[in-house]
């Protein structure tokens, strides 16, 4: 049976398509099986020649039921469902779909109030901070922000995704025969966060293209936050 996680959330712009592809491009790079599925009535499908994992178009409710079922149906898979803005109905329905739920935020104050919200409307939800600074001024000024309004929230907010800016590449209708190794890196990152967090085994082999953790952000010299130390899954439930 495959494992389902929603990237969803009230406010647009916070990254929530990129996020469920680099997911998918992160899982296929750890050797995970998985499938983007659209939901984002505003949004066309994407190609799945050249990925590493299978797209589908899911913007009705009846051939999401249909995907859904289908996925369910495969062991060992992961589906990733791109949520839209502006739909709390929808966000509800695939909450309750979901093993894994995110809810991605940019350092706007705007997003992080919103985000606030939807952390108490959905429990179980994860906030991910995405398209983080990787200026050192801009990301020590990000994450007071985060200390400041999420502070109650702090074991519910994942290690950031910084700004990538060829992830959206990701997003093309066909996507690019070869990807730079910073995103590369940066899918597998996000893929490994997400797979730990549910406690789920993936092929871990040591790359020579593969950053240190203390690179992913461009050096910046500032330490990550404590309240950037995910829980365990079972402890959030």
């Amino acid at each position: 049976m495959a494992e389902i996680i929603c990237v969803i959330g009230n406010k647009g712009g916070t990254g929530k398509t990129t996020v469920s592809h680099m997911l998918c491009q992160g899982f296929g790079l750890l050797g995970q099986r998985s499938a983007c599925v659209l939901t984002d009535l505003g949004r066309e499908p994407l190609a799945a020649e050249g990925r590493r994992y299978l797209t589908a178009d899911a913007r009705s409710r009846e051939v999401l039921a249909k995907v859904m079922d289908k996925l369910r149906g495969l062991e060992g898979w992961m589906g990733v469902i791109d949520g839209g803005a502006n739909r709390t109905d929808m966000d509800r329905h695939l909450y309750k779909l979901a093993d894994l739920v995110l809810l991605p935020f940019r350092d706007s104050h705007e997003d992080m109030r919103t985000v606030v919200r939807d952390l108490e409307m959905f429990p179980r939800a994860w906030a991910l901070p995405t398209q983080w600074p990787t200026n050192p001024w801009a990301r020590e000024a990000a994450d007071r922000s985060v200390t400041q309004l999420l502070g109650p929230w702090q074991q519910r907010i994942l290690e950031p995704v910084c700004a990538v800016s060829s992830s959206k590449l990701l997003l093309q209708k066909h996507m690019p025969e070869t990807l730079p190794t910073p995103l590369s890196n940066a899918c597998r990152r996000l893929a490994r966060q997400v797979l730990d967090l549910m406690d789920l085994a993936y092929d871990d082999v040591a790359d020579m293209e593969e950053e240190s953790r203390e690179q992913a952000c461009a050096a910046t010299g500032v330490a990550p936050p404590e309240h950037y130390e995910p829980m365990p899954l079972a402890a959030a439930a």
